[in-house]
């Protein structure tokens, strides 16, 4: 094996702790391990051949070696769980947090940064916190930049050339940098600074700066500035109180973690309980090949290492089954608290009925998840991957269909499907308010445009989710051809979301059309990538046409009176009592109109009869 070539620089290894890496031909990271002594560890992979499959190809594979000594064993640790989500090796057990928590996005990079919702961490110019649990902490500490320092949450560019600024400036929940004289870009600088400060949770420090501004505001007579901060600081306060509060160390706060291991990968449940509750349940996965398979105290391990990387332990951590180097990692969690964890292996009781219910919940999630339909679904989405040239599983597709007779109601939905299973809670409905094109005539009415439908709602459905910060799709399918999709990247260019990639799929051939390519792509009729993309696009077709049935059945109960200016609900229903129905109504004279709904709506309601023929 290529591992016994490196066994001269194996022996010159220190006998200190520190972490290793194998490195592939290809100079690629392919497994980081950490060490109490790197030459006795290390040395012990010269003898391990046939222990396991996964060592096996590991070792087959390794071509190279690097080290990096550090002080401790607990340094040793940090850094190697930092290695492995810089890197992501090809032998280290990398466990996805399924909830995926979101993150609040402060866009350092932009001249005027904005807080957005971030459902991942990019390597990028802009500032990251969290993750926050429960999600709806992310959307509610978003909030709380846009009132208490006044955040823009716009999508324009901002020159300060605006003549007045919007109605977010008017209650109070934006400083308007677009309007120099309101708002400098100096001033705006320190609301991101501050917004900053927020987000890392240096609160101290914060009040501090914001009592320094409230001084000087109220010594310079500018009161309501003063006033302003003044109640920033109180609800930062209050914040600050709340949170010490949750973190006060109880006496039932721990994690309980539960395992089901298999020849498809690993399913990891933990279970946090805080003050005796339940609170959250979180959900780690891992796809692994069965040469890489690696024993319950590896993947245990991994998942304590990377599931406290950015959360605070509790003080109890209850695991199933012992944990590689577990006192290594009770040090390295008790720094991160700030006091002591303790990991325990829970034998009787209510704590062992904890850990019992996680295990159980791990076993039906690997049951849902690892079953005969999954694995088609994941081998549909590395298809559609691999074919359309996307940068990662189009995990997440959201897919647009229209629906029409004659230009009459057209509406349009929209369908999320998420790892191969249909998401009814992000469904959504719409109503299409361009009119069309116009045919030739004087007295044509306007004709369908399926092209200006599909432009419009997905420029209006992609606003609306850059506005709220996400979430935003893998993939868009469209439900049409060359026109609809041109259509649909006509609003991506507008809304300036060039890195979003639509396709779109014809109902007759079953083509696949994307932007990039002259030609269709023709899928195999049994491919699992076109039979997901039909079921996307059947279920997208149900749902429009049945909003299109009740658009129409709703249009049909309409009476005509509606359309008459001056005639609301409470006259339509005065009218229809008095004569009856709507052609009692064309009977009646004007006196008898007038007692109704007075002289100058009566003369309306019999211009409009008149002119209609009616």
């Amino acid at each position: 094996m290529p591992i016994r070539d490196l066994k001269a620089q194996i022996d010159r290894l220190p006998v200190q702790p520190g972490v290793y890496l194998f490195f592939n031909r290809e100079a690629e990271t392919i497994y980081v391990g950490k060490a109490r002594a790197l030459r006795d560890r290390v040395r012990s992979y010269l003898g391990a051949e046939g222990t396991s499959p996964r060592h096996d190809a590991m070792l087959a594979d390794a071509e190279a070696l690097e080290t990096i000594v550090t002080d401790s064993v607990v340094e040793a640790l940090a850094l190697e769980n930092h290695l492995i989500k810089q890197r992501s090796p090809k032998y280290n057990v990398l466990l996805r947090d399924d909830k995926n928590y979101p993150y609040l996005q402060l866009t350092t990079g932009e001249a005027f940064p904005r807080v957005l919702v971030a459902r991942r961490v990019a390597r990028d110019a802009h500032f990251y916190a969290g993750p926050f649990m429960p999600a709806k902490f992310a959307r509610k500490t978003m909030s709380l930049t846009h009132k208490l320092f006044g955040m823009r949450s716009c999508n324009e560019v901002i020159d300060g050339l605006r003549g007045r600024p919007c109605l977010e400036f008017e209650i109070k929940r934006c400083s308007a940098p677009c309007v120099r004289e309101l708002c400098s870009r100096e001033v705006y600088g320190r609301a991101v600074q501050n917004t900053k400060l927020f987000l890392e949770g240096r609160n101290d420090e914060l009040i501090a700066t914001l009592t320094s501004q409230m001084v000087k505001a109220a010594e310079t007579e500018r009161f309501e500035q003063a006033a302003q901060l003044r109640d920033a600081i109180r609800t930062i306060q209050t914040l600050g109180d709340r949170q010490q509060k949750m973190a006060t160390v109880a006496l039932g706060d721990r994690d309980a973690f539960g395992l089901k291991l298999g020849p498809a990968g690993a399913v990891v449940e933990v279970f946090q309980m805080r003050h005796g509750r339940v609170i959250e349940r979180v959900e780690l996965v891992t796809e692994a090949a069965a040469e890489t398979r690696v024993a319950d105290a590896g993947v245990i391990g991994a998942a304590v290492q990377q599931f406290y990387e950015s959360r605070t332990p509790p003080p109890e951590i209850h695991l199933p089954a012992a944990a590689e180097d577990a006192d290594v990692l009770e040090t390295w969690l008790s720094g991160k608290a700030g006091r002591r964890v303790r990991i325990m292996i829970p034998k009787r009781g209510e704590k062992r009925g904890l850990l019992e219910l996680a295990a159980r919940n791990a076993a039906m999630a690997y049951q849902a998840r690892f079953n005969e339909n999954a694995a088609a679904h994941y081998a549909a989405l590395e298809i559609l991957q691999a074919t359309l040239e996307l940068p990662g599983l189009p995990r997440r597709i959201d897919c647009f269909d229209i629906s029409t007779i004659q230009g009459s109601e057209t509406v349009a939905a929209m369908v999320v499907c998420e790892d191969g299973r249909m998401k009814r809670s992000d469904y959504r409905k719409f109503r299409i308010r361009s009119t069309g094109r116009r045919r030739r005539g004087p007295d044509a009415a306007a004709a369908p445009d399926d092209f200006a439908a599909m432009r419009e709602v997905v420029l209006r459905r992609y606003r609306t989710i850059m506005e709220r910060g996400g979430p935003f799709p893998d993939l868009v399918l469209i439900d049409g051809g060359k026109g609809q999709l041109t259509a649909a990247y006509e609003a991506f260019q507008e809304l300036g979301l060039a890195n979003l990639v639509a396709t779109g799929i014809a109902k007759k051939e079953e083509w696949v059309f994307t932007r990039d390519r002259p030609d269709p792509i023709v899928f195999p009729a049994e491919s699992p990538a076109l039979l997901l993309i039909q079921r996307i696009r059947d279920e997208a077709h149900r749902f429009a046409v049945t909003f299109h049935r009740l658009a129409r059945r709703h249009r049909d109960l309409r009476s005509e009176l509606d359309v008459i200016p001056g005639i609301g609900p409470r006259r339509r229903r005065a009218l229809l009592t008095r004569f009856g129905s709507l052609a009692g109504v064309r009977r009646a004279t004007r006196e008898e109109l007038t007692a109704i709904v007075g002289r100058r709506t009566a003369d309306t309601v019999l211009a409009y009869l008149t002119e209609s023929g009616r």
